[in-house]
């Protein structure tokens, strides 16, 4: 009895849990607590380093400084914001301030203009305001672009941890690592160590949701994936809306790092307190650990599994002859990475689902920061962001199971395209019918992205599944990271970022069409049951 036919037996198993059972919920209400606790974490900087009000001191006229002053509309030329953040009028030579020590318009040469030297704050709380960031935007979007960096680190150093060592382990001591450098982060005492550690942080720390989510999709079998990503996003989503309320209320992003990096320190505690994956066990032939938490499983959630169900798992762990066999075959067999690199199936899907990846993150990211249609409070502005996503993820555990993972991501990236390109078009003025239009597109690819995440779950094996989830979503990264910077095509061409978006988007859409459909297919625990999925697709269409 092989390690492969034990793992195909965990689904009956599974399936006679039930997937809502007493140890499934238990699980996972302890899964979504660091998913809720990476929903912060992933955009805090947004409110770390918010672009807040400066205007350039005057030194001549400056007796309080205090932000707001009646003389400075006759020292400070006026943009189309209101007035200039980064210039100045420059003073005629020989003159001398009147109305007790307070500048008038005849003290400023209004022709000439000049570059500031330092600057006053209001009193809004920012990175900006404690490093003396006016005017020196790189080096605000710098700080997001940091931690963007860092997870090209973090998610294959996880997958790899993940893989080889456990998922819980992974889980604890990535978390472990969010508490450290998020709480070292909000003592710095300058620039350069508060990028240093949001760098490392996430470096460290950021594969706790991967994590999390190839654990919780492993609890389940196949009936219960859906709904468990739905959950597992329904938490990121709250995770983000408390990230802009308690920044609302605390108004100190200091404070705001220690009051969200704190409970990442309980996660730890797992490595005690979680069950560790028994699919995971069971490939890497821990058979008696695997066979006790089922047991433990089905105790909680009080179910009778026949002996025939464990029998696979029994079989095996009783026969040492057929245990050496293994192993000398084991020994024999090329690794898993190089098995890997041999399969044309898996190298292309592999770099199919990096692009749809890149694809969710470029446009996801790239609508957010583009939504001038989002007027208003900054705090509120992000909430409805964040809450659209709780319709899209409802739509997702809606139609995923109904219609299939291809059709729903092949409709939702066109759509989406439709709508981006859409934007682009519509006549100036129309605010509302721009406001619609941007939720509905970032409605869209909410969903496709969230099928994307649990498709990609699916589609790969066991035994490098987590690893080459963390390189497709590493790679998407590339999107997140990119993103920010279409604000500057506009400089160009104001509708350019759209099209970007809208191009992308069908591309996307249009590849999808050559990836096989995983609806209600059991996870695949090698390589030649991944590539069978492939395999039973083209044979489909050739009957």
């Amino acid at each position: 009895m092989s390690k492969e036919d034990s793992l195909v037996g965990l689904d009956v198993i599974l399936k006679q849990l039930g997937p809502f059972g007493k140890y499934n919920v238990v699980n996972y209400v302890l899964l979504l607590f660091p998913c809720f606790l990476a929903g912060m974490y992933g955009q805090v900087f947004v409110f770390e380093a918010s672009d807040i009000n400066y205007r350039c001191e005057i030194e001549e006229c400056e007796t309080e400084h205090v932000y707001n002053s009646t003389w400075l509309q006759y020292a400070i030329p006026k943009d189309k914001d209101g007035l200039s953040k980064c210039n100045r009028y420059d003073t005629y030579e020989n003159i001398t301030l009147i109305n007790n020590g307070t500048c008038t318009a005849d003290f400023f040469n209004t022709s000439t203009n000049l570059k500031c030297n330092s600057y006053v704050y209001s009193d809004e709380d920012s990175a900006v305001k404690d490093f003396n960031l006016g005017c020196q935007n790189w080096k605000r979007t710098l700080i997001g672009t940091f931690h963007n960096s860092g997870l090209f680190v973090a998610l294959p150093l996880t997958g790899i941890l993940s893989d080889r060592f456990g998922r819980k382990l992974a889980l604890s001591v990535t978390s472990l690592m969010n508490c450290i450098f998020g709480l070292l982060r909000s003592f710095s005492p300058n620039y350069l160590m508060m990028v240093v550690c949001e760098f490392v942080e996430a470096a460290l720390g950021a594969g706790a949701y991967t994590t999390a989510f190839v654990l919780a999709m492993e609890l389940v079998g196949p009936k219960g994936r859906v709904f468990g990503n739905t959950l597992i996003n329904f938490v990121f989503v709250f995770g983000l809306m408390t990230l802009s309320g308690l920044s609302w209320i605390l108004q100190d992003w200091r404070t705001l790092l220690r009051v969200i990096y704190t409970p990442a320190c309980l996660v730890f505690s797992y490595i005690w307190l979680l069950n560790e994956s028994v699919r995971w066990l069971l490939s890497k032939g821990r058979h008696a650990e695997a066979i006790a938490i089922l047991e433990k499983a089905a105790k909680m959630n009080k179910v009778e599994l026949s002996e025939e169900v464990f029998l696979p798992l029994k079989d095996f762990k009783k026969s040492k002859e057929v245990d050496e066999e293994k192993l000398k075959q084991k020994a024999e067999k090329p690794s898993v990475f190089f098995q890997v690199i041999k399969s044309n199936i898996i190298i292309m899907r592999l770099m199919a689902c990096s692009f749809l990846w890149i694809t969710c993150t470029f446009v996801y990211y790239g609508l957010s920061i583009n939504s001038v249609s989002l007027a208003g409070n900054k705090y509120i502005n992000f909430m409805l962001v964040a809450f659209i996503e709780i319709p899209a993820n409802i739509m997702c555990l809606l139609v995923l199971d109904r219609f299939g993972r291809k059709r729903v991501m092949i409709i939702t990236y066109i759509l989406s395209a439709c709508l981006c390109i859409g934007l682009s078009f519509l006549p100036p003025g129309h605010q509302w019918w721009s406001l619609c239009i941007y939720l509905s597109g970032k409605f869209s690819i909410t969903v496709a992205y969230s099928s994307v995440y649990i498709y990609v779950s699916e589609v790969f094996p066991t035994n490098v599944r987590q690893s080459l989830l963390a390189v497709c979503s590493s790679t998407g990264r590339i999107g997140s990271t990119l993103a920010p910077l279409t604000p500057m095509l506009a400089l160009y061409y104001d509708n350019l970022p759209a099209i970007f978006f809208g191009t992308l988007a069908v591309m996307a859409g249009l590849l999808v069409f050559a990836l096989p459909e995983t609806i209600n297919v059991p996870l695949p625990d090698t390589i030649e049951e991944a590539e069978m999925i492939s395999k039973r697709r083209t044979a489909k269409e050739s009957a």
